[in-house]
């Protein structure tokens, strides 16, 4: 049985208790399904409502890529 998803969300909690912006990647993370419920699906309906974005990793890999981009060419944040 999988449960990343709860390591995920308690990373979750105590970074945005921190002030940090957090994007989740839900094909990044997994979890329990079982005859009660899908644990994965209930995980990344909780991350919606917390994280700052849900993302891929192909969304975050571009947005990485994009970001590298910019500072590269002298952009300011």
């Amino acid at each position: 049985m999988n449960l990343t998803n709860l390591c995920t969300e308690s990373d979750l909690r105590e970074l945005l208790e921190q002030g940090f912006e957090i994007a989740v990647l839900n094909d990044a993370t997994a979890a329990a399904k079982l005859p009660e419920g899908d644990g994965y699906l209930a995980a990344i309906t909780n991350f919606r409502y917390m994280a700052n974005a849900v993302w891929t990793i192909d969304e975050a890999v571009a947005r990485m890529a994009g970001a590298r981009r910019s500072c590269a060419a002298g952009a300011r944040w």
